[in-house]
């Protein structure tokens, strides 16, 4: 099992367009469950503490293989949600790890 850990900082300073901005991501990324099929799980939601210290957005997502991995990252349906994140993000940061 592959876990592939995403976190994000956002472009937007303004608390409102923040929110707004982490909440559309969730709701991108949420949609690929159910489109791409290699998603074993996957969980994503905006920073709940520590505003100041802690990134934005974070995506867990496992898959059962690297393989699986590389799928999702080619899929169609990621490859066209992938510009409207980058669209919203300063900064990325990103592990995967084996379970």
């Amino acid at each position: 099992m592959i876990r592939h850990v995403v976190a994000w900082k956002l472009e937007a300073t303004d608390p409102a367009e923040k929110a707004a901005d982490a909440a559309e991501i969730a709701r991108l990324l949420s949609g690929l469950v159910g489109v791409v099929p290699s998603i074993a799980a996957l969980d994503v939601g905006p920073n709940m503490a520590y505003f100041e210290a802690n990134w934005d957005v974070l995506l867990v997502a496992d898959f059962a293989s690297l393989a699986d991995l590389d799928a999702y990252q080619t899929h169609p349906a990621h490859l066209e949600v992938v510009p409207q994140v980058k669209a919203r993000v300063a900064q990325r940061a990103s592990v995967d790890i084996e379970l």
